[in-house]
């Protein structure tokens, strides 16, 4: 489990999990602490070619939760910058 700090306020919590055909990432947003029930999900059969580990399921995750604009540029150069913790 990997822990990406967003924003002051927000995190993505982002898991992987096996699955019958491959394996899947798995990102749940908190906010101030609190699981906010939103999540994203991205499947894969065999490996990602992202530039860091996450990185798809976090786009999602941003993209599908925020609508300003500002904010998701924000979040995005924060993960760019792969802020990161593991728990």
């Amino acid at each position: 489990m990997k822990i990406f700090k967003l924003g002051k306020e927000f995190e993505a919590v982002c898991e992987s999990k096996s699955t019958r055909y491959g394996f899947r990432h798995v990102a749940t947003l908190i906010q101030n602490g609190h699981d906010t029930g939103k999540k994203a999900k991205c499947c894969y059969y065999n490996r990602t070619w992202e530039s860091f580990e996450f990185q798809t399921v976090l786009e999602q995750l941003i993209h599908k939760n925020f609508e300003e604009k500002e904010q998701k540029k924000i979040f995005e150069k924060n993960i760019s910058e792969v802020k990161t913790y593991e728990k």
